[in-house]
């Protein structure tokens, strides 16, 4: 008989291993808020074109949604699919999502499943399919894995039951774990401090934005001197310099700041001043238009709440996005005119 843990283990070492639970979840969630985020981000550049009469209860349904009332979101989103039957490609869309979002307590998979299946069968020629079929497609491989957790879990339970045997020896190196991992904690928080008081009495505005592809790392410089940095996500397609309209890339090369968007569907958006001489060159030797419209933003209207997730993913179409937060920070910042230099990633594979 498999004696339980709480049967033999101190007290602290049924607590600790709990913590180690909760982390585990935790990654869990994180990583079905990636296969979320990922299409939600995507689609959220090309349906929106409902007619004006459903609009209002779209938001409401939305409001329903940002306040973590999915019950509600998903009774109004019933209510708009029997007024607006032209809107119910949207409404099964955004109801799959709500059934398989990871913070909805009630999240129900197979009924999330049901939703983009419907949308696909009845809305054959609807904008929301492709992005219904990656759903099903990351909803299957969330199912699989949950049974492959189930799996590990079982095999996590047989090795705790090998440690409490252990007793005051695993209660002594655990203590040590916490102490090294307090002491961890302690000086990050010391690191943030300082990078705080270091940025607050820093007063000139930066005179070059620095983009490094490779490390997904946007750095604000002034007179040579690192005044911030920020986490960005790329175009969905990063390795290389941006060569032509479509192409997903994020330019590589010097440009400036030639303009800002405060009303941008992006929140709040810096353009930056591509293509250049270089890049004009290349395309007209390629026969193809370099494009344009590369900026530095924020999360898609609507999305604000993924805050630091968006990076998890490359989800733009070649512009360079960070939180809400910090582009209104950045703007602060970077005034018109400051140069931007944007240094290649990888080019034998991300």
């Amino acid at each position: 008989m498999v004696l339980r843990s709480s049967n033999i283990l101190p007290t602290d070492t049924k607590s600790n291993m709990g913590k180690k639970q909760r982390t585990m979840c935790k990654h869990l969630n994180l990583f079905f808020v990636c296969i979320i985020i990922a299409p939600m981000l995507i689609c959220g550049c090309s349906h929106f074109n409902e007619g004006s009469q459903a609009k209002p209860s779209f938001i409401e349904a939305n409001d329903y949604f940002s306040q973590g009332n999915y019950q509600a979101s998903l009774a109004k989103y019933q209510q708009i699919i029997e007024k607006h039957p032209t809107a119910g490609d949207r409404v099964l869309f955004e109801m799959g999502i709500i059934y398989a979002y990871p913070g909805n307590e009630q999240k129900d998979y197979q009924k999330s499943l049901e939703c983009f299946q419907k949308l696909i069968k009845d809305y054959p020629g609807s904008g929301y399919r492709k992005d219904s079929e990656l759903m099903i497609f990351n909803i299957n491989n969330v199912i699989v894995k949950d049974k492959t957790i189930a799996t590990q879990q079982t095999q996590i339970e047989a090795l705790r039951q090998e440690f409490q045997n252990k007793g005051i020896e695993i209660v002594t190196l655990q203590k040590k774990i916490e102490a090294l991992e307090q002491g961890v904690k302690s000086k990050e928080n010391e690191i943030v401090k300082l990078k705080k008081e270091v940025f607050a009495v820093q007063k000139e505005p930066a005179d070059k934005i620095l983009i490094e592809k490779k490390e997904r790392r946007l750095s604000l410089l002034s007179k040579g001197k690192v005044l911030k940095t920020y986490q960005i996500a790329l175009g969905g397609n990063p390795n290389g310099p941006k060569e032509r309209q479509g192409d997903n890339k994020t330019p590589e090369g010097f440009y400036v700041i030639d303009s800002r968007n405060k009303d941008s569907r992006y929140h709040l958006s810096l353009h930056i001043s591509y293509p250049n001489e270089k890049d004009k060159k290349r395309a007209k030797e390629l026969g193809v238009s370099p494009g344009g419209d590369i900026m530095i933003h924020g999360i898609k209207n609507g999305f604000s709440w993924v805050g630091d997730h968006h990076t998890e993913v490359d989800w733009t179409k070649g512009c360079i996005a960070v939180t809400d937060a910090e582009i209104e920070e950045i703007e602060k910042l970077a005034p018109n005119g400051t140069i931007v230099e944007i240094r290649p990633g990888r080019h034998n594979g991300e």
